[in-house]
């Protein structure tokens, strides 16, 4: 087994470009994480300040986005062959 190899998180569809759902613990995590901290952005910062909320939940996607990005393989387009 070569020591190098990067411990992937995320694997890529099988169709399409992307990723799915995560094949390691870690990935589950980084999922869990993100939905409790967007959803309770929601209850407490959306009805007081929706401007705030939206700026909130666009830092967390580019967040989770940079995570899966790095810890998954590298994308591109799949046609199920491979």
């Amino acid at each position: 087994m070569n020591t190098n190899e990067k411990k992937i998180w995320f694997p890529a569809k099988k169709y399409g470009w992307g990723w799915g759902l995560p094949c390691a613990w870690q990935g589950w995590v980084v999922y869990a994480v993100w939905f409790v901290l967007f959803f309770a952005g929601a209850i407490f910062l959306a009805p007081h300040n929706i401007g705030f909320y939206v700026v909130y939940a666009l830092v967390l996607s580019i967040a989770l986005c940079v995570t899966v990005f790095t810890k998954g393989e590298k994308p591109r387009w799949r046609w199920g062959k491979d």
